[in-house]
């Protein structure tokens, strides 16, 4: 039978990592990026493109798979925004709380709260970067008037998904790791990831 092989992850977010560790599972195994990579500026057109963008910078150095993430948050009442900017959209070194905050003061006064989660991952084929897989994976919901909870990351305790009455930043992680975008994406992709090694399971 295959064995799996190991998948490095192009993010140097430690938080996003320990999530997708979880997400995929102890049948999988998950490594960092190498502790000195620098990554290119994310400023492709779309989150696939952006997750390529890290994907591939990892290509030359990478032997096996890697797996390249992008998410972010979609507001309804600013057209889409802070979309794929949702991680620098207060500023290039901007905290997640001031992306909070700068969110929060955008939307003072505005009564339309519905917002998504959207999550892509895309799968490269390291030394040559082909794309082997990819998924994605939305989550819909609204957002508070304040920050609720300290858990998560990044908007999570601005955001309450459809069908709760608390944000993700109150809900355990077993709930949010069961119904959140990148958990949609990974289910998404990984009978992909199989299928590529003749379906191991």
């Amino acid at each position: 039978m295959s064995t799996r092989p190991v998948i490095t992850v192009a993010t140097g977010n430690s938080h996003k990592l320990s999530e997708l560790e979880t997400l995929f599972g102890p049948e999988w195994t998950l490594v960092p990026a190498p502790a000195d990579t620098e990554f290119p500026p994310e400023n492709g057109n779309s989150y696939l493109e952006n997750a390529l963008i890290k994907a591939r910078a990892l290509a030359p150095f990478v032997e096996g798979w890697i797996l390249g993430d992008d998410s972010g948050l979609e507001v309804d009442a600013l057209g889409g925004l802070p979309g794929i900017i949702s991680a620098r959209f207060s500023g290039p070194q901007a905290t997640s709380l001031e992306n909070c905050h700068a969110l929060l003061k955008e939307l003072k006064g505005v009564e339309n709260r519905s917002a998504r989660f959207r999550a892509v991952l895309v799968l490269v084929e390291g030394k040559s970067g082909k794309i082997l897989a990819k998924s994605e994976g939305v989550i819909e919901g609204r957002l508070t008037k304040g920050l609720l909870g300290e858990g998560g990351f990044g908007y999570d305790p601005l955001f309450i998904p459809d069908q709760y009455q608390v944000t993700f930043g109150i809900l355990p992680a077993s709930i949010k790791n069961e119904i959140s975008h990148r958990a949609r994406a990974v289910r998404s992709i990984i009978p992909k990831l199989n299928a590529l090694l003749g379906g191991v399971s």
